[in-house]
């Protein structure tokens, strides 16, 4: 399959890897064999030593997801069928999740059902303005099972979390933004260069200490405060003692740019 065909368009801007979901006449929709090629291109940007973070986004200016593949899940017959997608779908989502490399989501259109569960698992989201995001499974019969009902009300008040489900209705970016699901909005125009500038100022850290401050805050997440400090107290004196902290405090004192290497 040439990579124009590709279900997923895997590229590398200098320290950046770009992830573009390619089924653009579905408006993006996923299935199985989508949500395979997206976990096999992360994988390859994960091995990449080169790769310091990673964006997200959807071909062409309709869709970021639109959700799941509806026709597909329609034609699945028998418990067994159902129950590959959940859990491909969930091992996906949380590949992206515990994904040690920074994740930026560049949201440029719809992002409905899976859509909006798929940026709840990544680390910063950038919306097009002209974007809408919701969890219409409600409307279908369905409630979203793709890790939605749990990070949602991980991330936003719950009473704003259930009427969301429970009604099944679209917001816009803006409320996406003030709900606090999406870090800013973007004209769509510029939406994809904004994502890659983030993302090459987070190239530019070290990219061992961004790793143990992201496993710092998904797992203290899950703790109590004690037990999320100690955490914190013992992934600080890893960083403490690697030569990246000895180059940042070097560059500092002698008035240059660091030089990180992850070790």
């Amino acid at each position: 399959m040439s990579e124009s065909q590709a279900l997923v368009v895997c590229e590398r801007r200098g320290t950046v890897g770009l992830l573009t979901i390619n089924r653009p006449k579905t408006l993006n929709a996923l299935n199985v064999e989508t949500l395979l090629a997206l976990e096999s291109a992360l994988t390859d940007l994960e091995r990449d030593a080169d790769v310091r973070a990673i964006v997200l986004t959807g071909a062409g200016e309709r869709a970021f997801v639109a959700g799941g593949d509806i026709a597909d899940l329609d034609s699945r017959q028998g418990l067994a069928h159902y129950q590959e997608f959940a859990e491909v779908i969930h091992r996906v989502f949380r590949r992206f999740e515990i994904c040690d490399k920074p994740t930026i989501g560049a949201i440029n259109g719809w992002a409905l059902g899976g859509g909006t569960e798929l940026l709840l698992a990544l680390d910063i989201r950038l919306v097009a303005q002209e974007a809408r995001l919701g969890l219409p499974e409600i409307t279908l019969g369905l409630f979203p099972g793709a890790g939605g009902t749990q990070r949602l009300i991980r991330q936003i008040p719950l009473c704003r979390a259930k009427e969301m489900m429970f009604c099944g209705e679209q917001i816009t970016a803006d409320e996406a933004v003030s709900l606090g699901l999406c870090n800013r909005t973007v004209p769509r125009d510029r939406l994809l260069n904004e994502a890659l500038a983030t993302a090459g100022k987070i190239a530019e850290k070290s990219p061992l200490t961004l790793k143990l401050l992201k496993r710092s805050l998904r797992d203290g997440l899950e703790m109590p405060l004690p037990s999320a400090l100690a955490h914190e107290q013992a992934m600080i004196g890893l960083v403490l003692d690697s030569a990246d902290a000895h180059e940042g405090c070097r560059a500092f004192l002698e008035k240059r740019a660091p030089q990180f290497t992850g070790r």
